[in-house]
């Protein structure tokens, strides 16, 4: 799987750069994402904007990862959503369940906020 990684102060953006989320990828997705719960920054940003097609497996393994992190006081968001995998999240009931935004820069002021929202609960 091909990906652009970054890293600032609050999180890390991976951009996949396939046109195709399969489940013959979930593994290496799974593998490039978990570590980051490991180091100091934890806060992910997922950005699916190559995605021209994404099936279920994928789908279930975003939400694992989702989950994963918001259990380890992380954020974990998607931005830059193709129409055909934002269809498909709002079809099988995922859309609201997946923290998403529209743009990079969205996606990390979600980041920057959960992050203050934790400050206040710790």
């Amino acid at each position: 799987m091909k990906v652009k990684i970054s890293t600032n102060e609050e999180f890390h953006a991976i951009t996949v750069l396939e046109p195709i989320l399969a489940a013959n990828m979930t593994a290496d997705l799974r593998a490039l994402c978990e570590p980051f719960l490991q180091q100091e920054v934890k806060n992910l940003l997922l950005n699916l904007k190559d995605i021209q097609k994404m099936d279920s497996a994928a789908a279930g393994t975003l939400l694992e990862l989702r989950n994963l992190f918001y259990k380890n006081g992380a954020s974990f968001v998607l931005c830059e959503l193709q129409p055909s995998v934002k269809k498909y999240f709002d079809q099988h009931e995922q859309f609201e369940i997946l923290q998403i935004a529209p743009t990079q820069s969205e996606a990390s002021d979600i980041i920057y906020m959960e992050e203050i929202e934790r400050e206040f609960t710790d």
